[in-house]
């Protein structure tokens, strides 16, 4: 079967990672991480958003992938075709075995530079020794080519995702049997757009999120449950019908 899993924050939380919304601590509670995350912050406070992701960088390094990010890379040793398609920006896909991850919001692991777009080896924002706790400033390095600041390499608020990114998603999402949304509330566009476009075109969808979201109703299925308890729940139903997905859909 030909799957694609759009996946979410909530996949990663199982990790340990705090989904962005979540209430920030220590002296991380005193900003509000979305007006952290734009263009424009860095801007007026480059050492602040630096310090910020810096910080973020060394939490996602040291975690671990969780058994949801295990049992999604294991369906293709089940023998299913398989495409990622994740807003998250760690790389723990990766690091549970995925190949296929496209990355819709950039990855955190990784720096650019800021005006001509430079990366370096070893990457600045992974440096030694990482920031000590949240409330470390840090001045970005600036480019050796250009001259600006090293950038997180993400997606912020405002700017435009990855054209290449998205529409390789969008080609992955048309050639699907099945398209497994798991841990996203379904309320950041455009990536909320893929199950739409999945529904509209005929394509089941099943829904793993523990709440509901604007995405449930409108769903083939939601499971109401966490990221791991539905991948190990979806991969034992394909393993009954490795070629139906309305089998695997069924109540």
């Amino acid at each position: 079967m030909r799957l694609v899993v759009l996946s979410g924050a909530g996949l990663s939380a199982e990790s340990g990672i705090p989904t962005f919304r979540d209430a920030l601590t220590g002296l991380w509670a005193r900003f509000d991480a979305e007006r952290l995350a734009t263009a424009d912050a860095f801007r007026a406070d480059p050492a602040l958003v630096w310090g910020w992701y810096r910080w973020r960088a060394a939490m996602v390094a040291a975690a671990a992938p969780n058994a949801a990010h295990i049992d999604v890379a294991a369906l293709v040793d089940d023998g299913h075709a398989l495409t990622v398609v994740t807003q998250n920006v760690d790389d723990l896909h990766e690091r549970g075995g995925a190949r296929d991850v496209l990355h819709l919001h950039g990855r955190l692991l990784a720096s650019r530079c800021s005006g001509c777009s430079a990366r370096v080896a070893p990457d600045p924002i992974l440096a030694q020794p990482p920031p000590p706790d949240g409330g470390a400033r840090e001045t970005p390095p600036a480019c050796a080519v250009c001259g600006a600041a090293f950038r997180p390499d993400v997606v912020w608020f405002g700017e435009s995702l990855p054209s290449d990114v998205w529409h390789a998603a969008e080609r992955a999402v048309d050639a699907c049997d099945l398209l497994v949304v798991v841990g996203t509330s379904s309320l950041v566009w455009p990536a909320a757009g893929l199950p739409e476009r999945a529904l509209h075109a005929g394509i089941p969808v099943i829904e793993i999120n523990p709440q509901a979201t604007p995405l449930s109703s409108r769903a083939t299925a939601h499971w109401p449950m966490t990221a791991t308890a539905g991948m190990a729940q979806l991969r034992r139903r394909l393993r009954q019908a490795p070629d139906d997905p309305q089998r695997v859909l069924a109540d």
